[in-house]
């Protein structure tokens, strides 16, 4: 194939209605699966928050690697192997890896040992309400960043299709965004929110081969001429297919790139709205066989990544890619413009609209797991668990101790008042489980509205750099107390409220003091400069402190651990014996 300079692409402005009418019906199907699943909605928090525990091993994968492949992962890495080629792919590698972590350590235990959250699962050994206040708390602030991230793609995704760079247009489709995952929420819990990722899954994955179809009939099927052709367009010749493009400068920005791997890495395990997915099968197995389908599903998708990314360099070229979007996240729905047809035909827009709007369905999904993660963590973790504390039973009546009583009417009396009691008890339970979703569906509306005003602040802010900070709050926050949970007999709860904190106040501190926030052009604040920190991603930093907290309070804590609550959890994790 003879090299020739890419055309320059530019979604034409007389289709705009057309992904209008696509956003529609993307919204429409979505809306009705969420009122069809509040329909079929049964116990209060068990179907709120789990869905009713009766998803397929098959169904579940889809949803988890719809709640795992977000827009980042749509439109950012592709994005970035179009802009820099050989490093791009080391960061989509990152992703893919991760569920080895989970697949290995987290699936069976965490299904086996809790019961909704991620503070259930150390609340089984270590039932301090300040254990499930931290544990809570940094869940919000995970899925906080997370929601943020996924807004602001919403706002400039849309801001594309409809051909203007409108702050008003950008601000707009955030609030949309915003009013969308409340009423996917409140209306429909963990059930539609499953039904919508496994829609959301199929579509992005039926999407993405479609692309790389249409691709490699351009290239014959020859895949080295794909990479010759990207790397003549690249701007940077044969070192866009060797390593040290974008991470490979100097020490400090390899260093970058290694703190950035191991977030990633290491961050899927802690993030609340993927571990809460674990929940709504019914054993352990099939949690550990929605994983291994949610391996398959993820890595397939990154394979065609690498390619749709190869291909934009290819057909457009890196420098139009900039053009159109300084980050490379529109290069998939331009490449899908070119594929089809390119600018001004109806198969090169038709494509355009279909591939934007799978993208906009999956900004959809993904918030709505999101704010479902966050207000679970909110209501179950911090409101009754934390600030209310859990339910005290009804006594049962134990009558004379060991003895058995004589007659008849002695047994049968005693009895029905075991029996009133048990009524009494899981009345007084159902009652406080109903409360505690009421409040689930109140703190979903407020965490939304927290985070569109978060943001539209953030509208400029870069979307990877939130996606990195939530994956390294999540490593270094959730996942060191996570492990020592589950591994460490000594482990107490000073250690478990250290290892949080530990974790997540240096994570968030060393960002607020990187060259994101301050001190470049492409900054949060570009006009001053009070980074003392020279890395981007905190993670290099924040989770081996994570995992040094949660030691040296174990250590230093005045309570040993009681050894008969982790031999309870050691087996129930590893059997399964008393699992919810």
């Amino acid at each position: 194939m003879r090299a020739a300079t890419p055309p320059p692409v530019a979604p034409a402005g007389d289709h705009h209605d057309l992904a209008v009418v696509l956003f529609a019906v993307i919204v429409l199907v979505t809306l009705a699966i969420t009122v069809w699943a509040g329909r079929r909605r049964g116990s209060a928090a068990e179907d709120f928050y789990a869905g009713g525990r009766d998803f397929t091993p098959l169904q579940n994968g889809f949803a988890l690697s719809g709640d795992y492949l977000s827009a980042a992962s749509f439109l950012g890495v592709a994005g970035l192997i179009a802009l820099y080629g050989y490093d791009g792919v080391l960061y989509s590698i990152g992703f893919l890896v991760a569920w080895l972590v989970v697949l290995m350590l987290v699936a069976e235990l965490v299904r086996n040992a809790g019961r909704y959250t991620l503070a259930d699962v150390l609340a089984l050994r270590l039932r301090r309400r300040k254990v499930r206040a931290a544990a809570g708390g940094a869940s919000v602030v995970v899925t906080l960043f997370y929601l943020v991230a996924q807004m602001v793609g919403a706002g400039s995704l849309v801001a594309l299709l409809l051909g203007t760079n409108s702050a008003q247009a950008r601000t707009w489709t955030i609030v949309a965004v915003g009013g969308l995952m409340i009423v996917y929420v409140t209306v429909g819990g963990m059930r539609a929110t499953t039904w919508i990722q496994i829609v959301k899954a199929f579509l992005l994955i039926a999407g993405s081969v479609l692309l790389t179809v249409l691709l490699m009939v351009r290239f014959h099927g020859d895949v080295a001429e794909l990479m010759r052709q990207a790397a003549q367009h690249s701007g940077a010749g044969q070192r866009y297919l060797e390593p040290g493009l974008k991470y490979g400068h100097s020490f400090t920005s390899r260093l970058d790139f290694f703190s950035l791997g191991l977030a990633l890495v290491l961050g899927t395990a802690g993030l609340p709205h993927i571990l809460s997915r674990f929940y709504t099968v019914p054993t352990a197995r099939a949690a550990r066989r929605s994983t291994m389908w949610a391996i398959g599903l993820v890595g397939g998708f990154y394979l065609m990544a690498i390619a749709l990314g190869l291909g934009a360099t290819a057909l457009i070229g890196s420098a139009e890619v900039r053009h159109a979007n300084s980050a490379g996240n529109t290069a998939v729905p331009l490449l899908a413009l070119v594929l089809g047809g390119g600018n001004g035909s109806t198969g090169g827009v038709l494509l355009f609209a279909l591939i934007s709007a799978i993208a906009f369905a999956t900004i959809l999904a993904v918030v709505a797991g999101l704010t479902l993660a966050s207000s679970a963590a909110f209501a179950h973790d911090i409101w009754a668990g934390a600030w209310r504390g859990r339910p005290r039973r009804t006594r049962r009546p134990r009558g004379r101790r060991a003895a058995v009583p004589a007659s008849r009417r002695a047994r049968g009396a005693l009895t029905g008042r075991l029996r009133a009691a048990e009524s009494e008890a899981e009345s007084a339970g159902a009652v406080a489980e109903r409360k505690e979703v009421g409040v689930a569906r109140v703190a979903a509306v407020g965490i939304g509205a927290v985070a569109i005003v978060l943001s539209l602040f953030a509208q400029q802010l870069n979307v990877a750099f939130l996606v990195g900070l939530a994956f390294a709050v999540a490593a270094s926050a959730n996942l060191p107390v996570l492990l020592y949970s589950l591994f460490w007999r000594r482990f107490t709860a000073r250690g478990a409220v250290w290892s949080v904190y530990g974790g997540l106040i240096p994570a968030v501190v060393l960002v607020a003091f990187s060259p994101v926030v301050s001190g470049t052009k492409v900054a949060l604040f570009p006009g001053v400069d009070f980074h003392w920190f020279p890395l981007e991603n905190p993670g290099i930093v924040s989770i081996p402190l994570g995992f040094l907290a949660g030691w040296i309070g174990t250590l230093t804590s005045p309570e040993p651990a009681d050894p008969d609550r982790y031999a309870e959890l050691e087996v129930r994790s590893l059997t399964g014996a008393g699992a919810a």
